[in-house]
């Protein structure tokens, strides 16, 4: 009985924090619409988020293209139907990996960095030192960190697909040896714009959960040194774990809503 209260308890707990992350990005996301603007705070993270993740994002989709393109060739060698690596490539890439990956590399690079630095200032009494200046501490250090992990994650997710496409390209041309004008032809008969548009939606709703999750997590850090730590691994693994989970809902309500609309059919 214990376990099991327990038990209770933390998915008690759990709702409640859900609650507060909920509260808070309302809070600090309707005070975007109210002056003084941040645009110069927005672009500033923008640049962090995405400029400073591109390196990143190439690097790992180039190689997410070749090991998924070389372990889809290998199943479809034994059943002689290797043409359809590319278009089965694609598709996983745009729908599901594209963004889903895209989201957890910069959850944990610049979700973690969000999560730190408010966390600092928070043990520094730097955030009580804006608020007694007046300066309303949502609308200036964390509405934009969320509208710029909202606006740079759709550009990443799409860099994301166009290199690990060129990485699928290089493992079947140049290296298995298909032939490139039935790779790009099977490609373009399967893969439709709406594909790309819902990895790029996924992508834009993942920005708004890591960057709310991680600077919910550092502006409210307590016990010095060592919550800042705390928060910064509760933020990026929340941020993982919410993510994953969250993949898993849309696609099936952009499934539904596919077939109210009649798209795909």
């Amino acid at each position: 009985m214990k376990a099991i209260s327990n038990l209770l308890n933390k998915i008690q707990k759990s709702i409640f924090s859900v609650g507060e992350v909920v509260v808070f990005a309302w809070r600090s996301l309707v005070l975007i619409f109210q002056p003084p603007y941040r645009f110069t705070e927005i672009m500033r993270h923008m640049e962090f988020v995405g400029n400073q993740s591109v390196g990143i994002i190439t690097l790992t989709s180039i190689f997410t293209g070749l090991a998924l393109s070389f372990q889809i060739y290998l199943g479809f060698k034994l059943v002689n139907a290797t043409n359809l690596v590319g278009p089965i490539v694609a598709m996983g890439i745009t729908r599901e990996l594209g963004p889903v990956l895209t989201g957890l590399i910069v959850a944990a690079r610049a979700g973690g960095a969000m999560a730190a630095r408010l966390g600092t200032m928070r043990v520094n009494e730097q955030i009580d030192a804006l608020d007694v200046m007046g300066v309303n501490t949502k609308q200036y250090l964390v509405a934009p960190r969320i509208v710029a992990a909202a606006i740079c994650m759709p550009l990443l997710t799409a860099l994301f697909d166009f290199m690990a496409m060129f990485g699928s390209w290089i493992l079947c041309i140049k290296i298995v040896g298909l032939d490139q004008a039935i790779f790009f032809e099977k490609i373009r008969q399967t893969v439709e714009v709406y594909h790309i548009n819902e990895g790029l939606f996924k992508a834009f709703i993942f920005g708004i959960i890591f960057s709310v999750i991680c600077t919910y997590r550092g502006f409210n850090t307590t016990g010095g040194a060592k919550g800042v730590g705390e928060a910064t691994n509760k933020g990026v693994v929340n941020s993982m774990v919410g993510i994953i989970i969250l993949d898993y809902f849309l696609m099936n309500l952009i499934r539904i809503f596919y077939l109210m609309t009649g798209i795909g059919s």
